[in-house]
């Protein structure tokens, strides 16, 4: 059976960790700052911080924002769970938003809408590597703050034909311009590094701070950081390497949503449209069923491919029947919206079992 996940996790991760290990380098340390170093470099972020949980990243920037008990916070109905659950434990009101069908992405639409309804900041989850139409969004002018678990090394629209290389410090001058990369748009940002994000460190998050001026907020906070909270260098040592490989990674990702995208364009079934999907990162990758689950999942379980809902864990899943009707295109994507493996670790003969399947699937 093919899963649909499976981490990407070669020899020099492992040794990475094993060395870690052997040295007895298992808490916070020497391996944490390269990890944040990187990212820097790779975001051109003013500072970061690697927590051992996205929660306790959020928590941090709530603490950076000053936000009241009871404030609002908006966030996708289809975003990840862990939004809504760590916004009501932290004495906030999570605000869910509906989406766009076509994307699966707020809009500045349902963004204005919030904002009349009491919303504070925007938690914006740029789920399956999309970006949305940031400058919009930003132009509304609420506090943004992006999770950039999904998209994470997708690019701004922002000089892309300027591309610099992706290990290198990008430089923020010009001001009021969309910055370069996923991450430097909002106020923060955090990039998961759960086992199924994008880059993956075994768990943790990095909050990135894209500007000097929250940074110098938000340090006061993290300076003071228990050390319960921070990353420590066993997943670090992990997550290093990960964002060393980032760009390999990627390329065979894209590679496999080339052909997968081509091969389900014969069949009658779609996926999501991603207008700059160049620019845009792959995540797994996601089918909107014309029929029904239960015989997708019959048809790929007879090719053995492993298929699951795409949004199991998000956040209309822990919401009430009632609650999930008020979002009409986040409970239809909910219902019928499903993934297929793409990781790179695939291999070409499962690769083409599954781009049959695709092409065929009821």
């Amino acid at each position: 059976m093919i899963q649909t996940f499976s981490s990407t996790i070669r020899r020099k991760e492992m040794d990475a960790v094993l060395t870690c290990m052997v040295d007895e380098k298992l808490g916070p340390g020497e391996l944490n700052a390269k990890l944040i170093q990187t990212v820097k470099e790779f975001t051109g972020c003013d500072g970061a911080v690697a927590f051992r949980s996205p929660a306790i990243a959020f928590s941090y920037i709530a603490k950076a924002l000053d936000l009241a008990a009871g404030e609002s916070v908006m966030v996708s109905a289809l975003a990840p769970a862990w939004h809504y659950t760590a916004i009501k434990n932290l004495g906030f009101n999570p605000l869910v938003l509906d989406v766009n069908e076509e994307d699966g992405l707020v809009t500045a639409e349902s963004v204005q809408e919030g904002v009349k309804n009491g919303g504070r900041i925007l938690l914006l989850h740029e789920t399956m590597g999309i970006l949305p139409n940031l400058e919009e969004i930003l132009a509304i002018g609420v506090p943004v703050i992006e999770d950039i678990s999904h998209s994470f090394g997708a690019v701004l629209p922002e000089n892309r034909d300027e591309e610099v290389e992706q290990s290198q410090p990008v430089q923020n001058t010009q001001k009021n311009v969309l910055p370069k990369k996923a991450g430097m748009a909002g106020l923060y940002s955090i990039l998961g590094l759960e086992a199924n994000d994008t880059v993956t460190a075994g768990g943790g998050a990095i909050l990135i701070t894209p500007k000097r001026r929250e940074w110098i907020v938000l340090k006061k906070f993290t300076d003071e950081a228990p050390e319960t909270d921070i990353l420590p260098d066993m997943n670090s040592a992990l997550g290093f390497i990960q964002m060393k490989e980032f760009n390999r990674n990627e390329e065979i990702r894209k590679s496999l949503y080339a052909i997968f995208q081509k091969s389900l364009q014969s069949g009658k079934n779609k996926t999501f449209a991603r207008v700059d999907g160049e620019f845009s990162t792959v995540w797994s990758f996601p089918v909107v069923l014309n029929g029904s689950f239960k015989d997708a999942k019959q048809y790929a379980s007879r090719k053995e491919i492993e298929i699951r809902p795409a949004y199991e864990h998000s956040v209309i899943s822990v919401l009430g029947e009632d609650e999930q009707s008020k979002y009409i295109h986040a409970k239809s994507l909910f219902l019928r919206c499903v993934l297929f493996p793409l990781y790179p670790r695939l291999g070409s003969e499962s690769a083409t079992k599954i781009a049959k399947v695709l092409g065929t699937l009821p």
